[in-house]
């Protein structure tokens, strides 16, 4: 009753939430109190301490008395300050309860606490979009413990109740301005992820991505083929069709049931505990590199198998043989258990 009340109040008096400013406030208070204790140390010859309590308990209008008989010119002065000090008063209360009653300042507040945790991180990634796809990779990326920023015009889908135990970071606002994108802390983010719903402003999204950190991987959701193909030349790493994905998913369980099976399985989608991981030619130690499959050790002291070598042209070679090495820009791909991956990370110190 009491905010209904207030908003009334305001609106009577046709005081917009726009004019409330904390910061205004602080200002005049600040400056009245150096108004008075100037004034009183020039008219009345205070010393600054007497001048200063003085300004005090007239802004605070406490009703203490005099510290010292005044002058007439000083009663002047000061019952100009108590006329004027009313008016800072009142507004600084009504600027305070606003944000208090409005949520206002604890909106504030969070906000600067998200932007505090945005501001720690470095080589993160940046989800834009957080409807059903955006979510679903939310999850993956919680599950291999990645460090991410959400970014979404609408803060009810960002505050859902089935993440509120993980207390996601999250930007409000619209991914395709370029002050969002370093909001979210794009020069020092590994890579992005545009998930929206329009291919267009996804298109837009890689654009800018791409000019503001060029060394961020970019993935693109894409609705049609001929969009895919702009953002590929517009600098995404890689445009995922999901129609595409799933459909091509449906058909093979009709002519390949068990490979699909077994793809669900190793990718975790029925609870497994199989890994992937990315070796790159700089994560290996230098006493490494350079070295072939047979003389690295991965599976004698870890236990994953190499399954994939990915050449410097961007192309595989799957299952490379016991002479593949490593050359600059290019890596392995190998699968494991959970503990056999863990088991890598800590062979190789990565």
């Amino acid at each position: 009753m009491r905010q209904g009340l207030i908003s009334r109040l305001l609106n009577a008096l046709n005081i917009r939430s726009t004019t409330l400013d904390l910061r205004t406030a602080v200002l005049l208070i600040v400056g009245m109190t150096g108004l008075i204790t100037v004034g009183l140390v020039v008219l009345e010859d205070y010393g600054f301490i007497d001048a200063f309590y003085t300004a005090a308990i007239t802004i605070s209008t406490v009703g203490f008395g005099e510290v010292a008989p005044l002058s007439q010119g000083g009663r002047v002065f000061m019952s100009v300050m108590i006329i004027f000090n009313v008016g800072i008063v009142a507004y600084a209360l009504a600027a305070f309860s606003y944000y208090v009653i409005e949520g206002k300042l604890f909106e504030q507040m969070d906000h600067n606490r998200r932007k505090a945790r945005v501001n720690a991180l470095s080589g993160h990634t940046i989800l834009c979009g957080f409807g059903r796809y955006g979510k679903e990779i939310a999850r993956h990326l919680i599950e291999h413990g990645k460090e991410f920023v959400i970014i979404d015009e609408k803060e009810r889908k960002v505050v859902d109740p089935e993440f509120e135990e993980f207390d996601l970071i999250y930007i409000i606002g619209d991914a395709t301005h370029d002050e969002i994108l370093e909001e979210a802390g794009l020069s020092r983010a590994s890579g992005l992820i545009t998930a929206l719903d329009d291919d267009s402003d996804n298109l837009f999204i890689v654009l800018s991505a791409k000019d503001l950190n060029p060394n961020a991987r970019i993935i693109s959701r894409s609705q049609t083929a001929r969009s895919r193909q702009k953002m590929m030349k517009a600098g995404a790493s890689h445009v995922i069709m999901p129609e595409q994905i799933g459909g091509f998913f449906m058909a093979t369980l009709i002519s390949k049931p068990g490979a699909v099976e077994f793809f669900s399985y190793v990718t975790n989608e029925m609870d497994s505990d199989i890994g992937f991981e990315e070796i790159l030619y700089k994560q290996l130690p230098a006493k490494l590199r350079g070295l072939p499959i047979m003389e690295l050790g991965l599976r004698n002291n870890s236990g994953v198998n190499i399954i994939g070598h990915r050449k410097g042209n961007g192309r595989y070679v799957v299952n490379p043989g016991p002479d593949a090495s490593l050359a600059a820009g290019e890596s392995f791909i190998v699968v494991g258990s959970q503990p056999q991956i863990l088991a890598l990370r800590e062979y190789l110190d990565i």
